[in-house]
């Protein structure tokens, strides 16, 4: 398809976010003359110290447990290539959907989500800690890079849809509380927290879930936490499997597993493509205001596969999300961030200058949340290291 540098991709559909009419930047800046107004915030995501950090912070195994398992950085790839792939079919702006899916995770603390829930209980005394809403202070305040605004300045479709892509925060069945760091946002710049984000942002979302799902089965196998008879119980990926082996007979256990996930992946965004089309219709959606206001996300899986993916998840949180080797490392990890935080809020003056600079005491909202934003930037290999200079005696002067 044709592209214009200012406009982006021609002929979408007319529920398609346009990036000639986005709502804009909240600091007005001269347009690009070669990218249009999502290629650039994806651009300014790509060149983000956040984004670059992803490479250290991991999903599921902590960074020395091999160079083969996903990252953060590699998943949010995948996510993005998976998200780009649906949006050209069903004729949406793949830039802005890429644009949210490599933003999507830069706000996760490291050692995956066991570093998240270690961050949120010491922070429930304060204000809280969500990854959602750290990314959206990372692209709006923390990343520190050009001269006129603090953050990247991005598209308000794409901070909507890294607040949104996985649903209102307001209305419906929420009843969890809106991140503080998000409130403020939205007196500044309204995000509209009661309605659905785009189908860019949804599609990003649905990606997310894909990648996730078929990346930790490649993981889990290889980590040997499962095998092939266990992941045969699951129905969807017994069927993928018996028609790998029906078409190569002598196939190998490397390239038999390369060949399942793919057919999984095809199968999901198949299923994807073909039941969103279906929603559309259904809902009479003809604008992207028919997709924040359709009462319900409009890309989605079928019934038939939601089933089936939450079978696939049922059989990944207990063959490896709850694996005696996962629970050990994660308790390393859990152990590793409390201590930080810790030793953090009492003693902010251990911090490095540029962060003790902006606390105000010990065991202070302030400073907690200053304490916070430090430790959520960390990879998992400088936490790490951290931990053993603060806590090693031998490393007292280091």
């Amino acid at each position: 398809m044709a592209e214009s540098p200012t406009k982006g991709r021609d002929n979408l559909s007319s529920f398609a976010c346009i990036s000639a009419n986005s709502r804009g930047r909240l600091y007005d800046e001269e347009e690009s003359r070669t990218r249009s107004r999502f290629q650039r915030d994806r651009d300014r995501i790509i060149h983000a110290g956040a984004f670059r950090r992803l490479k250290h912070k991991t999903q599921v195994f902590v960074y020395h447990e091999g160079d083969y398992y996903r990252t953060r950085l590699t998943h949010s790839l995948e996510v993005a290539q998976i998200a780009r792939s649906i949006c050209r079919v069903l004729n949406l702006d793949d830039d802005l959907s890429e644009a949210i899916s490599l933003a999507h995770d830069m706000g996760h603390p490291p050692f995956g989500h066991a570093g998240e829930d270690v961050l949120r209980s010491c922070m429930q005394e304060y204000d809280g800690f969500d990854h959602n809403a750290q990314t959206l202070r990372l692209v709006t305040k923390l990343e520190q890079r050009y001269a006129e605004f603090d953050g990247l300045n991005l598209t308000w479709e794409a901070l909507e849809g890294i607040v949104k892509h996985n649903g209102p925060l307001i209305g419906g069945d929420n009843t969890k509380p809106i991140p503080k760091a998000i409130q403020e946002y939205c007196e500044t710049q309204d995000l509209e927290l009661e309605t659905f984000a785009s189908a860019e942002a949804q599609v990003a979302a649905l990606a997310d879930d894909i990648a996730y799902n078929n990346h930790d089965i490649d993981d889990g196998l290889r980590a040997e936490l499962f095998s092939l008879v266990d992941l045969a119980s699951v129905e969807f990926v017994d069927k993928a499997m018996r028609e790998v082996k029906d078409r190569y007979p002598n196939i190998d256990r490397t390239r038999l597993i390369h060949e399942v996930i793919r057919r999984l992946i095809s199968s999901m965004v198949d299923d994807a493509i073909g039941e969103t089309r279906r929603q559309i219709s259904i809902h009479g959606i003809e604008t992207v205001d028919d997709v924040r206001s359709a009462g319900e996300t409009v890309v989605s899986f079928s019934p038939e596969m939601q089933t089936q993916d939450k079978a696939l998840k049922t059989f990944l949180r207990q063959n490896m999300y709850k694996h005696y080797k996962v629970n050990r490392a994660t308790s390393k990890a859990k152990r590793v961030v409390s201590d930080l935080f810790e030793l953090f809020i009492v003693e902010p003056e251990v911090m490095p200058t540029d962060w003790f600079d902006q606390c105000c005491g010990s065991k202070n909202p302030k400073t907690a949340r200053v304490v916070c934003d430090y430790i959520a930037g960390m990879t998992d290999r400088f936490a790490l290291n951290e931990h053993r200079r603060l806590f090693q005696i031998e490393n007292v002067l280091t």
